[in-house]
């Protein structure tokens, strides 16, 4: 699963790298957000693919009885979608008014404001 997993984060960096270096604005937060998502997987790859039991310790006990999921990797991921929907909207909020400002899609057409 692994080399599956280290595959499509691979390819995802490729197409969010290729994605960015478009002229257009909605390719730059189209690959933006492939971008997030590709790290996000990196995170959860490199924390280890395996399932577990939550991470609940029983009263009396100094560790769990069993394997249990890494938290972890967990809380990041979550606080890094978090972000990233934030980045996103922004980013879509400020394509949406250079737009109405500049009626282009192309980032060497909105250089020139003046026009």
């Amino acid at each position: 699963m692994e080399p599956l997993m280290a595959v499509t984060i691979g390819v995802l960096f490729a197409t969010a790298i290729y994605m960015m270096l478009r002229r257009s604005i909605v390719k730059l937060v189209i690959g933006l957000m492939l971008l997030s998502n590709a790290a996000n997987l990196l995170i959860f790859a490199t924390a280890g693919m395996r399932r577990g039991a939550p991470p609940l310790v029983p009263e009396g006990l100094a560790a769990p009885e069993s394997a249990v999921a890494d938290p972890l990797p967990q809380a990041l991921v979550l606080t890094a979608i978090v972000i990233a929907f934030g980045v996103l909207s922004f980013a879509v909020v400020l394509v949406r008014r250079a737009w109405e400002i500049v009626r282009a899609d192309d980032l060497d057409r909105m250089k020139d404001t003046d026009t």
